[in-house]
C-alpha cells in the first residue's frame, strides 16, 4: 500500500460530539496494531515515511500489520472543537479509546504499541500507565519520541510563542519556509524532505492561499499553562510513568529543549527503565525520517531473528 485510507469515529464531549480522524495503513485485519500519535500542533501524515517502513519490514518478516496514525481533534481531518478548553489530553485519551474500540470492531487486536512524539508521547503514557483504562489489550512497546515526565518550561515558553498564530500564506514554499523557521529544532532536511512534512500542514483558503491545519484555538487550553501547574503536572506524570509496563523506549534529539538529559537519564531508572537513544544534531523533536531514527524504531517494535516478538 503506496498511500493510507482516512477514516473517523464519533467522540463524546461536553457539545454534541466530534468526529476524530485516523489515518490507516496496511492490513485492516491485522491483529498487529501500531499507532503512531503526532506532537501539539502536528498532524498524522507526519508518519508518513515511518509507516512505508514499518510496513516493509513487516513484509520481510511475514508479519501483517496495521499502522495508525491519527489527527488528534482540533488538527488534521479531525472536527474543531466548539469548546476549546476541551483540547486537553482529558479528550485526547478518551477519543483515542474511543479510536481503539473503532479498530477493535474492525478487527480483533492482538498486539498494541504506540509511538508518540511530544503530546502524542504523553498520550501514550496516559494510556499505559493508567491500568483501569479499557484498552482492548495492554499497550505491549512504547516509544516515547523527546518526551517524558518531566517537561521543561522554557521549551513550553518556546512553543506558546507561535502556537495558535496560524496566518496564511500565498504558496506552499513559503508555508514550508516560515514552519521551517520555527522548526529548527526538527534537525536536517532535505528541501524535498520538509515540502513532504509541510504539504499536509496546509489547508487552501476559499479565496485562495494557505492557512496551517489546525484549530487556533488549541492555544487557548495551553495559554493557561504556568510554571506552577507544569510542575504539578510532572508529579502526576512521572507516577503515571512508574506504573507503565510496557517495553519503552525514549528517543532524544541531542539538543532538545524539551527534555533534558536528566529526565532522560531518570527514565532509565524508573518505572519501566527505558532505554534511550539519542540523536545528534537534533532538538525538540526528530521527525522519525532520517535513516537512522527510522531503524531505531524498526528495531525496537520489529526486531529481526532472535529478537523477534
Amino acid at each position: 500500500m503506496t498511500d493510507p485510507t482516512l477514516h473517523h469515529v464519533h467522540c463524546a464531549d461536553t457539545a454534541e460530539g466530534h468526529r476524530m480522524a485516523w489515518w490507516q495503513w496496511g492490513d485492516a485485519q491485522a491483529p498487529r496494531l501500531i499507532v503512531c500519535a503526532h506532537g501539539l500542533s502536528r498532524q498524522g501524515r507526519d508518519f508518513d515515511v515511518l509507516a512505508r517502513a514499518l510496513l516493509a519490514r513487516g513484509e520481510q518478516q511475514g508479519r501483517a500489520l496495521r499502522v495508525v496514525c491519527p489527527d488528534v481533534v482540533g488538527r488534521g481531518e479531525s472536527d474543531w472543537l466548539k469548546d476549546p478548553l476541551g483540547y486537553q489530553f482529558p479528550t485526547y485519551v478518551a477519543d483515542m479509546l474511543a479510536m481503539l474500540g473503532a479498530l477493535q470492531a474492525q478487527a480483533p487486536i492482538g498486539a498494541f504499541d504506540w509511538v508518540g512524539t511530544s503530546m502524542g508521547g504523553l498520550i501514550g503514557m496516559m494510556l499505559a500507565g493508567t491500568p483501569q483504562l479499557p484498552l482492548p489489550v495492554p499497550v505491549r512497546r512504547l516509544v516515547l519520541n523527546d518526551v517524558g515526565p518531566a517537561v521543561e518550561w522554557t521549551a513550553l515558553q518556546r512553543i506558546g510563542e507561535y502556537l495558535g498564530k496560524a496566518g496564511t500564506f500565498d504558496s506552499v514554499e513559503a508555508a514550508a519556509a516560515t514552519m521551517r523557521a520555527i522548526s529548527q529544532g526538527f534537525g536536517p532536511h532535505t528541501d524535498e524532505q520538509w515540502l513532504a512534512l509541510s504539504r499536509p500542514m496546509l489547508r487552501t483558503l476559499p479565496g485562495g492561499g494557505w492557512r496551517l491545519h489546525y484549530d487556533p484555538a488549541i492555544a487557548v487550553p495551553y495559554a493557561g499553562v504556568t510554571q506552577e501547574s507544569t510542575a504539578q503536572g510532572e508529579a502526576l506524570l512521572w507516577q503515571l510513568y512508574e506504573q507503565v509496563q510496557a517495553q519503552t523506549l525514549v528517543l532524544r534529539g541531542a539538543d532538545s529543549d524539551l527534555l533534558t538529559p536528566a529526565t532522560a537519564r531518570a527514565m532509565t531508572e524508573r518505572g519501566p527503565r527505558a532505554r534511550v537513544v539519542e540523536f545528534a544534531g537534533v532538538g525538540h523533536a526528530p521527525t522519525l525520517i532520517a535513516d537512522d531514527q527510522v531503524r531505531t524504531v524498526l528495531d525496537f517494535l520489529l526486531p529481526d531473528a532472535a529478537g523477534a516478538s
